[in-house]
Order: C-alpha cells, then structure tokens, then sequence
C-alpha cells in the first residue's frame, strides 16, 4: 500500500520534549571501545507511548512531517506580586528559543524513533515542519502525511 492513499496520521505525546544526544564511546576492560547511543531509552519510551497510533504497515513513498515541540517555561518567566504568580513582561512571548533542545536534535530523535514503525526509513521525508513554543502542558505533537510523488508544489502543513 503506498502511503500516496493513506490517512494523516496525528498523535501527541505527553510530557518534556527531547532532544537526541550524540553518540558516546567508551573504553572496555581488556581493551576496545563500546559505541552506544545514550538517547536509546528516550527513544524507546516516546515508541511505548505510541504504539496504538501506528499504522497496520510502515507507510512507503514520500512523506511530509510536522513535529510541534511544547515546552514548560523557566521559573525565571515568572515574578510573585503579594504572592500571586504573573509572567514577567520580559519573558518571551511564544517561542522557544534558549536552551540546548536544537530543532533538528529535537527532531531527530522522534524521526529515528519512528523508523520502522511509522515508515519503512526516515530518508522518505521529503518535506518537514518543526515548531517548537512554550506551553504550560509539555509535548510533542506529530503529524505525518503522505506526499503525492508528482505533485511539485509546497505542501501545505496547516491542520
């Protein structure tokens, strides 16, 4: 089945954005280097999360992907007047844009995660959105959708 006839499909997951870490190396007893990946379990806690969102089969052929990252503001956005919690007129309004969550190491770990399950290949993503904001409910929002292999135009990505 090409994913051309498939459904969006859209699920969030719940809880504090991640960001995929780079690979690490370590020197074992009687010589030799360990390689491993310390996002692994972050990975495999957002596919747990997910699992009933899957589709019957990866989807093939080209696809396009929205990932919306919400993320809790810093305690430092806010000030106390007689006890009563108030943003501060300084903080950022909606964008998140301090820290090290990186877009693309955002984005890659949900992508890279999904591999297998979701689609065949992370390489099928041909078109991709990424927005990241705060929000008092932490999340990750996704959204796949196929793309029609002729069709040249933009894809549009808005709900």
């Amino acid at each position: 089945m090409s994913s051309t006839s498939a459904s969006p499909i859209k699920f969030t997951f719940y809880g504090p954005p991640k960001a995929q870490k780079r690979h690490r190396s370590t020197a074992m007893k009687g010589g030799g280097i360990r390689n491993y990946d310390p996002s692994d379990r972050d990975k495999m806690s957002f596919i747990e999360a997910i699992q009933d969102k899957k589709p019957e089969r990866p989807l093939t052929g080209p696809l396009a992907i929205k990932l919306e990252f919400f993320n809790q503001r810093p305690k430092a956005h806010y000030g106390s007047r007689m006890g009563e919690p108030y943003l501060k007129p300084d903080a950022p309004n909606l964008w998140f844009t301090k820290g090290r969550n990186d877009w693309d190491n955002l984005g890659k770990l949900v992508c890279d995660a999904m591999n297998g399950i979701f689609y065949e290949d992370d390489g099928q993503i041909c078109v991709a959105m990424v927005v990241k904001r705060y929000s008092e409910s932490p999340r990750t929002v996704v959204t796949i959708k196929p793309v029609d292999p002729n069709d040249r135009r933009w894809i549009d990505m808005r709900d």
